[in-house]
């Protein structure tokens, strides 16, 4: 059973201080992933990717031909990389880095191709494929990004993952007043409720996110750092993401 997990940005990240590893929730965070089987792990930009991001004016639709702005926005994602395989590390984990700029372009219609052999060969020789929202090439764009949730949605569907979960600086998605919603099976259903990350996100904070996991042929649950032991053990705590399947 391939589980295939999103570390969200506002979780290994504080979003609002450039750089800052949130050390004590990655180390819970990687706690919990210990002893997990057949995982894949990608982890968001948070402080890092997305303050980067935004400075040179890069998102998913604006590209950049500086490279200077690739390498930076690129540097900064793997510095973060560095520091969530190393915390897994730390606790067991087979980890290794994943660096999607290396291998993902879009053409000009903006269609990601993302290789996953590689990352099919690392689960079945053992190891925890770490890979993270980044750069990608794209035609007559230069550089723009793929997000975190974009590449989960890519390699669940790829992989033909059992599972999918985004454990998130939330505990799911929230209505109106607050309260964790359990299921989605549209957008419309939760339109009203669905708003912009409270930092800088050049991806599309939670509305995007659901519009992604909606296209997925599994359901998804997004949910907490204090939910992501019950996830891995099998449940669906947060708000389950229904998808196409």
């Amino acid at each position: 059973m391939t589980t295939v997990l999103k570390l969200g940005g506002s979780v290994v990240t504080e979003k609002d201080r450039p750089e800052t590893v949130a050390e004590e929730r990655l180390d819970r965070c990687a706690a919990a992933i210990e002893g997990t089987g057949d995982l894949v792990v990608v982890h968001g930009g948070g402080s890092f990717g997305h303050h980067h991001a935004s400075r040179h004016g890069v998102t998913a639709a604006a590209g950049s031909h500086d490279a200077a702005a690739a390498v930076d926005i690129h540097g900064a994602m793997k510095r973060l990389n560095d520091a969530v395989v190393a915390a897994l590390g730390r606790h067991g984990v087979p980890a290794v880095p994943v660096h999607p700029f290396s291998a993902g372009t879009r053409d000009a219609d903006g269609a990601l191709e993302f290789p996953h052999g590689q990352v099919e060969t690392m689960l079945g020789e053992g190891f925890v494929p770490v890979a993270h929202g980044d750069i990608v090439s794209h035609a007559g764009e230069g550089v723009t990004i793929l997000s975190g949730d974009e590449l989960v949605a890519h390699l669940a569907a790829a992989l033909a993952a059992d599972r999918v979960g985004l454990c998130s600086g939330v505990p799911g998605v929230l209505d109106a007043d607050g309260e964790v919603i359990d299921r989605i099976d549209a957008v419309d259903e939760v339109a009203g409720a669905l708003g912009d990350s409270d930092a800088t996100d050049v991806t599309g904070g939670m509305a995007g996110k659901v519009r992604t996991l909606l296209e997925l042929p599994v359901g998804a649950s997004i949910f907490g750092p204090d939910d992501l032991a019950a996830f891995l053990a099998g449940g669906t705590p947060g708000t389950l993401v229904a998808g196409d399947g």
